[in-house]
Order: C-alpha cells, then structure tokens, then sequence
C-alpha cells in the first residue's frame, strides 16, 4: 500500500484539529447557557432580552452608561457613580439603584445612596435617598414628584443637536426649551435635614410648601399651614406674638 506524502499527511492533520477545534467550540457555546461560577470579576453586565432589548445594566462607575432611551444612548451630565439601572421593555431608563463615598485628602467625607423609579420616558416619580457632604451635613429622605407628559428624548434630541455650539447658546437653548415644557414639581418630602430637624412637608402642584409637620433639631414640634406666597397662616402650637 502506497503511503501519503509527508506534506498530504500534514495537510489532513490539520485538517482534523480544525474539524475537532469547531467541534469544541460549539460544544462549549452549548454548555454556556448555564454556567455554574463561585465568584467574578467583572466592570458590567449587561442584562438583554433574546431580541438584544437592554433591562438591566449593573456597572462600576468608569463603565457607568450615559442616558439610555428606546435603544439610543445619550451622554449623561453628571454620573459618575456606581449602580445598577433599570430599563422598560422599550429598552428605556425607568429608575436605578447608585451609590458612592470617599474621604477626599483634605479628610473630608462624602457618601450617597439613590434608590429611584422614573415614569414613563420621564425623570423620577420616588426617590429613596441618603447624603452625607460632610461630618456634620447628613440627609436622608424620602420624595415623591409630579413629572410632565413630553418624553424627555425631546431634551436629549436637543443637546445632542447643539453639542458643538457654545455652551452659552446651548444653556440658551436649554432654558428657551423649559419656557415651552413644563418642569417637575416635588409633592412630598419625608426625612431627616441637614439641620438635624426631621420632616414631612406636602406641597401643591407647583412644588410650593402648603402643610409641614416637623420636629427641630432640639425636640420642639410644629404643625404649620402656609398660603401659596410661603407664609404661615396657622401654626400648633401657635406662634408666639
């Protein structure tokens, strides 16, 4: 029997690891529908439906995403902490969970949890909330918002046409957009305030003060009814004249 030539033997080999390699791959790719790990390292997870639909992002803050709404990612001005974010079945932000504290090389201390749920396509309707800025500046509270109907891609279509512009034209644009779109309007405020006094404070439909049961720093109660200009019209136990 003839035998093959050196370099036909080597070609079939070769072959053969490429057949076994793909078999191994594929193999693999089945087995990892289900992976059992005792611990990872990981920067972010990216929680998706089957059609690719983001629900859920879990990240340290480098990997933190920006603004996401139907699908799109827009820039965020301001986070730059760690969490895990919400995402409707739309694939658009709907709340989160974020977090972070660091005693800066001056000594001071800062530390800040936000646990929050947004309407739709909207900012935040609850907010669970604690704030520390310094030793003696702490807050922790609970909010509850009115927020307007428009979708806030209108906002986001807006400065991302305007990121080249300068930023004076586009703070001139952002402000002529709120003269034409409502705002959000705090209608509750529950918690403990930087002035050591704790607090429920139920507002009017524009944010504004009407009925605030507190306890002050130093123990004195107050049931205060104020009118829509600020003022206390009422107050247990009545104002001292």
């Amino acid at each position: 029997m003839k035998m093959p030539s050196y370099p036909r033997l080597l070609a079939v080999y070769s072959g053969l690891l490429t057949v076994a390699f793909v078999a191994m791959m594929l193999m693999g790719a089945v087995q990892l529908h289900k992976v059992k790990l005792e611990e990872i390292d990981v920067q972010r997870i990216n929680i998706v439906e089957p059609d690719g639909t983001v629900r859920m992002i879990i990240s340290n803050t480098a990997r933190a995403p920006g603004i996401i709404l139907r699908g799109k990612e827009y820039p965020h001005p301001n986070r730059k902490s760690a969490g895990l974010l919400f995402y409707n079945d739309e694939g658009t932000e709907n709340g989160g969970l974020i977090f972070d504290g660091a005693r800066s090389k001056d000594g001071k201390v800062s530390s800040h949890g936000h646990l929050s749920f947004d309407g739709y396509e909207q900012d935040q309707t609850m907010v669970i909330e604690a704030d520390q800025d310094a030793t003696d500046d702490k807050s922790s509270y609970m909010a509850v918002y009115d927020q307007p109907a428009y979708s806030l891609q209108e906002l986001m279509a807006l400065l991302d046409r305007n990121r080249s512009l300068p930023r004076d034209e586009q703070q001139a644009a952002i402000k002529q957009f709120f003269k034409d779109h409502p705002q959000s309007a705090s209608r509750l405020v529950l918690g403990r305030l930087p002035d050591h006094s704790s607090q429920l404070a139920l507002k009017d439909a524009q944010g504004r003060n009407r009925i605030v049961i507190k306890v002050a720093a130093d123990g004195t109660p107050a049931l205060q009814f104020i009118d829509a200009d600020g003022k206390i019209i009422d107050q247990l136990p009545p104002i001292q004249r």
